[in-house]
């Protein structure tokens, strides 16, 4: 007798196909991302020259900032696969 191990063998899972659409849409979250990070740098900046100037935080600039990084963070998530819900503007914008 002879054994043949491809007979014998489990069977395999079938490999999903690439993701190629999910490719190109995290290569274009991943510009918006970096964009998104330098309005925070920007923002962080506006706050230091605001909170300078009025002895306090701004209100106004401090919601603003949170919401632009929670946004940055939806598509930090979208492009590391963290998350399968695609960022605004093909989702929602994430709320305070």
């Amino acid at each position: 007798m002879t054994d043949n191990p491809t007979t014998n063998a489990p069977a395999q899972p079938a490999r999903e196909a690439f993701p190629i659409e999910r490719l190109l849409f995290s290569i274009g979250f991943a510009v918006v991302a970096w964009f998104v990070f330098w309005v925070v740098v920007l923002l962080a900046v506006l706050q230091f020259v605001a909170t300078a100037i009025a002895g306090r935080v701004n209100g106004e600039l401090k919601g603003i900032s949170r919401s632009v990084i929670l946004y940055l963070a939806q598509l930090v998530s979208y492009v590391s696969l963290v998350s399968d819900e695609r960022p605004f503007p093909l989702g929602s914008f994430p709320k305070v």
